[in-house]
């Protein structure tokens, strides 16, 4: 029997616990997992609570040999350091998205939001992207992996119109994505120092990536050559100031970042996407893609589906029951999601990454396509800032 592949998750926050379940129903490879974190007091709380084989410092699991991939659950701020450690101790890594972030790289340590949201946002763009492409690098240089953890791309709404597209005679014209809630989990998402943005950096880059990963596979397959976005036109705004003085249930207090933005990416084929990200949206989470094609048309849910609809007459009706994220009560009517996991593709993610490492075969989410991501949602801040279009350069 193989030995298992041996994971740290690094961290242990909501996604930390998401990768828990999803790494405990990989199949196929054998896989244990460690929890690591600053605190280790924290670690070996969630160790317990998760079904974690041990908890420790984060020091200890880049020294420990038997540990195969370090998937990095931390603010965006940490993502550079801890890969490039991870990295030269031989480890791979996957990084959440988005794989970096400006968060005051070169400004004091106790630069305020005020201050790091007041940089020129070419400058942001420029720092966020040295940083991913230095990821990228330092992974390449030790020959370990750097896989992108964006779940979209393993969603089986998002995979099987991937497929029936392929299938197709025609070519995708136009594409709308978005993923809406009503704020983040996290208070750090509304500061600059530890979130490095947004909506549209938190929540716009996963139909950002989705849409890059579908147009390269077409490009290969119709012309030969991934297609490429060459320009971006974007909008950004805090749009709950127009509630001051009534009443207003989604979250507020935002430093700076945008809780509403939106951007079109324009590719070099001539086709268009629209992406955007907010946080204004009441009754759950909506992750949803549209795609346009000169011979078909496919609409991706990955939330909400209706595959189960439940009605409530009042709130806790169904216990302490999960029903799906950002759904903050039980009355009524609601659509509580059969297996989120899947769903989001989440599980197919760290089944992906699983699968390659075991195989030494590919995986479409890599640190290219997060370093791309990046560009393009620090283009989009550029454009909204200066209002114009902005040329990608490469």
């Amino acid at each position: 029997m193989k030995p298992p592949l041996r994971i740290a998750i690094v961290g242990t926050g909501f996604l930390a616990r998401t990768r828990a379940r999803c790494w405990a129903h990989v199949h196929g490879v054998p896989v244990e997992f460690v929890v690591a974190a600053r605190d280790v007091s924290k670690a070996e709380a969630f160790a317990r609570a998760h079904g974690a084989v041990a908890a420790m410092s984060i020091e200890a699991a880049l020294a420990d040999r038997s540990l195969a991939l370090f998937d990095l659950c931390v603010p965006n701020r940490a993502h550079r350091e801890l890969t490039e450690r991870a990295a030269a101790a031989g480890k791979h890594v996957l990084c959440t998205k988005p794989l970096t972030a400006f968060w005051g790289q070169g400004l004091p340590a106790d630069a305020s939001a005020e201050a790091v949201a007041a940089i020129a946002r070419p400058t942001m763009l420029a720092r966020a992207l040295d940083d991913a492409q230095a990821m990228v690098a330092a992974c390449a240089q030790r020959s370990v992996r750097l896989f992108y953890g964006e779940n979209w791309l393993f969603a089986p709404a998002i995979v099987r119109a991937a497929a029936l597209g392929a299938a197709a005679k025609g070519a995708i014209l136009e594409m709308r994505g978005w993923e809406s809630h009503s704020g983040s989990h996290s208070p750090y998402a509304k500061d600059w120092r530890h979130a490095g943005g947004g909506a549209l950096l938190r929540l716009g880059a996963h139909p950002i990536g989705a849409m890059l990963w579908l147009k390269r596979r077409e490009g290969l397959r119709l012309r030969g050559r991934a297609t490429q976005v060459v320009a971006v036109t974007a909008e950004i705004a805090d749009v709950t100031l127009a509630a001051r003085g009534v009443a207003c249930d989604v979250a507020t207090g935002w430093n700076g970042v945008e809780n509403w933005g939106t951007c079109v990416l324009h590719f070099d084929d001539g086709s268009r996407g629209v992406a955007y990200g907010s946080d204004t949206l009441l009754g759950g989470m909506q992750s949803h893609l549209t795609i346009l094609a000169s011979d078909h048309r496919f609409e991706c849910a990955l939330s909400p589906v209706d595959t189960l609809r439940a009605y409530a007459v009042r709130d806790g009706a169904f216990g302490s029951e999960y029903m799906m994220e950002k759904l903050h009560g039980q009355a009524g009517w609601s659509t509580p999601l059969p297996d989120e996991d899947a769903l989001s593709g989440q599980q197919g993610l760290v089944q992906a990454v699983a699968t390659a490492l075991a195989t030494g075969g590919g995986c479409d989410a890599d640190g290219e396509l997060g370093a791309e991501v990046v560009r393009l949602v620090y283009s989009a801040y550029v454009s909204a800032a200066e209002g114009r279009r902005v040329l990608i350069a490469r």
